[in-house]
Parts: C-alpha cells; sequence; structure tokens
C-alpha cells in the first residue's frame, strides 16, 4: 500500500505531521495527525491536512476517511472546518463509543 507522510517546521524544529495511506481504489486514510501543544492553535495542522489532500489528489484518491477521538473536540473542529462529514464507524472502529469517523471527496 503507498503511504506518505507530511512533516512541518518551523525553522529546524518539527512542529506538525500527519501521515494518510492507500486502502482501495479511489480511497485514502488520514492517520497519525498531531501538532504539539505548545504549537496549536497556529494553523499548523490544518496545513499539513491540505497538503495530504493535495498529495492524495495527485495518487489518484478521491475520497479520504479518517477516525479521530470522540474526546478530542480540536481535531473534530479541524475536520469539520477543512469539510469533512461524520459517516458510520469503519472497521476497525466500528462499534468503538470513543472514535468518531469522518470523510471528505476531494477534487
Amino acid at each position: 500500500a503507498v503511504k506518505g507522510a507530511i512533516v512541518a517546521y518551523s525553522g529546524d524544529v518539527p512542529v506538525g505531521c500527519g501521515a494518510f495511506r492507500i486502502l482501495e481504489d479511489g480511497l485514502g486514510e488520514v492517520k497519525r495527525m498531531y501538532v504539539p501543544p505548545e504549537y496549536r492553535g497556529r494553523g499548523i495542522a490544518r496545513g499539513v491536512l491540505q497538503e495530504i489532500e493535495r498529495w492524495s489528489v495527485e495518487l489518484g484518491i478521491r475520497r479520504l476517511q479518517l477516525e479521530t477521538g470522540a474526546e478530542l473536540p480540536d481535531a473534530r473542529r479541524l475536520y469539520e472546518g477543512s469539510g469533512y462529514e461524520y459517516i458510520p464507524n469503519y472497521e476497525p472502529y466500528a462499534g468503538l463509543d470513543r472514535s468518531v469517523c469522518l470523510a471528505k471527496n476531494l477534487a
């Protein structure tokens, strides 16, 4: 499976990251989004997510899905504000109350 990772830097300091993988033809999954607390609120996560989306389109991915924690309001706001919509939890997250899944159709 094709996988990719993005690391955002401020000078020589890594300040955020995100990864994705191709699940099947045209479908990808966002994984491992993270920005350290001291760098949050600066648009870093949004920039990483936008780069994942851009790269995904280049690889032929037409839809991205992801899982995040039900108790992570900042992450949920990031995805909602970036056009992701809630979907039923997919495997292996089906039936897990602490997980929520979202997806977005790409250009």
